[in-house]
């Protein structure tokens, strides 16, 4: 409970007079503040279903109105599959309704990648102000509240991959050197300075950036922070990607699949769960326990939540037909449901940090997740499955200390180690059979996920690999 409320109530209360005055006022500060800055526009952001950031944008002059009665959009926009089609869900279909985008202001910031432009992410209500149900954001801060309110926070981030080109249709990788190497640095140096110089100045703090293994390949990692702003990050953090790409005559893809028979990229999350109540200040229960690796209980429980659900979680993380050209094993992936201590090949790997810093590195990355993914459905999903974990003090197998995908069949099932689903169309019929994920999500949210996923299941059917990958490469 939260006072006398709801959790449920207090995140998804309608926008009163009072509350529409409030933000107007600090939006007319905001406009002023920008239009002396030189910004003309605001980019109000939201993510779909089949993971692709769409918008509208407001004149500076306008986000006072913006802020307090919306912007018009159309609810169909979460049956959009990733080529623009529409499909319909029991919720949600055609061209009737409407919603109403509002700015998060918390969240306005100029786009240093955008010169004359600002972000801010949108909220999404329905006329009479209710927060919409398919609303993700609203989604994320409902789970992140549930766990608050039995005293646990969760630091969260995304490491974004992407591939660079140098022609905008077929893939052309834009430097050549080797995997992780120095000469891919050298290659493109000034339009990595020029990334790193734009995420800085539109305040994102990143721990690290380096060549990966593809060809054309990068990563780079950001500071952790909440989960609804690890998921703000997440998309401010592509969109300065793919402006200063194109600002360099390259095409950035974050597909999961760039071209068929090479790796592709991931959309690995980093969580670690904290408790906020003690006597001494935040503690990271990923550390500092008696459990496996260090655990705490708690930590152990929502990590052994996480992988309980990790085949029906496919369904929101690795929600493109795409996604499963990549889940392969061997390719450090992570096509099996299982944990190790930093196992690259493990679903789940944790990660301990150095000696020294384990009470604050200490987490777990989601390797099976990928660039496709709705970063708050991501999350939404990977909270709800954490927090029932939580609830059934759920304990973990032993850990994985080699390739799942080198151990005879029996053994790995002696070691409850799973193969992972293998088509987006056997995640989807676990999804829809996972209760707590159906609980957590809403029926109008599982309903839609499965629709979308199912239209895009037969948008491809049939096509080769080689005819996903191209089809996908520039769509998120």
């Amino acid at each position: 409970m939260t006072g006398s409320r709801t959790v449920e109530q207090t995140f998804d209360t309608a926008l009163d007079g009072h509350e529409r005055a409030r933000r107007g006022a600090r939006a007319a500060e905001a406009a002023r503040r920008l239009a002396g800055e030189d910004v003309a526009a605001v980019a109000l952001t939201w993510v779909d279903v089949s993971g692709i950031t769409r918008t509208k944008t407001v004149p500076v002059g306008r986000l006072e109105h913006a802020a307090t009665w919306g912007v018009g959009m159309s609810p169909v926009f979460d049956v959009f599959l990733l080529d623009d089609s529409i499909v319909s869900g029991r919720h949600v279909g055609g061209p009737v309704g409407d919603l109403r985008l509002h700015p998060d202001l918390d969240r306005l910031v100029p786009l240093a990648a955008l010169p004359g432009w600002a972000h801010a992410p949108a909220d999404r209500y329905a006329q009479d102000g209710a927060v919409h149900p398919l609303d993700a954001r609203a989604l994320l801060r409902r789970e992140t509240a549930r766990l608050a309110a039995a005293g646990w926070t969760v630091r969260t981030a995304f490491e974004i991959e992407w591939a660079v080109s140098t022609t905008p249709d077929e893939f052309t990788p834009a430097c050549h050197g080797p995997a992780y190497g120095m000469t891919r640095v050298s290659e493109l140096a000034g339009y990595l300075r020029a990334l790193l110089v734009a995420l800085d100045r539109t305040g994102v703090s990143v721990d690290q950036l380096h060549p990966e293994y593809a060809a054309g390949q990068y990563e780079v990692s950001v500071a952790a922070e909440d989960p609804v702003g690890a998921a703000d990050t997440a998309v401010l953090v592509r969109e300065t990607i793919r402006a200063v790409s194109l600002e360099h005559g390259l095409h950035a893809s974050f597909s999961p699949k760039v071209v068929a028979g090479s790796v592709g990229n991931g959309g690995h999350v980093h969580l670690s769960l904290w408790r906020e109540d003690t006597g001494d200040g935040p503690a990271n229960a990923m550390a500092g326990g008696g459990g496996p690796c260090g655990m705490t209980d708690a930590g152990q429980a929502f990590a052994a939540g996480i992988l309980d659900h990790l085949p029906a979680l496919l369904a929101i993380g690795a929600p493109s037909v795409a996604s499963y050209l990549r889940l392969v094993p061997s390719h450090w992936a992570g096509a099996f449901a299982c944990w190790g201590l930093e196992n690259r090949e493990a679903a789940l790997r944790f990660v301990t940090g150095a000696q020294g810093e384990r009470d604050r590195a200490a987490n777990l990355e989601v390797k099976c997740f990928d660039g496709a993914a709705n970063p708050y459905l991501a999350l939404a999903a990977l909270l709800a499955a954490g927090r029932a974990g939580l609830d059934a003090g759920l304990a973990l197998p032993d850990p994985v200390d080699v390739d799942p995908a080198g151990l005879p069949e029996a053994e790995r099932a002696a070691r409850e180690v799973r193969p992972l689903p293998v088509t987006l169309a056997e995640a989807v019929a676990v999804f829809e059979e996972d209760a707590v994920l159906r609980d957590a999500l809403g029926e109008a949210v599982t309903d839609t996920v499965a629709a979308v996923r199912r239209g895009e299941i037969a948008l491809f059917d049939g096509a080769a690999p080689e005819d996903v990958a191209a089809a996908t490469r520039w769509r998120h």
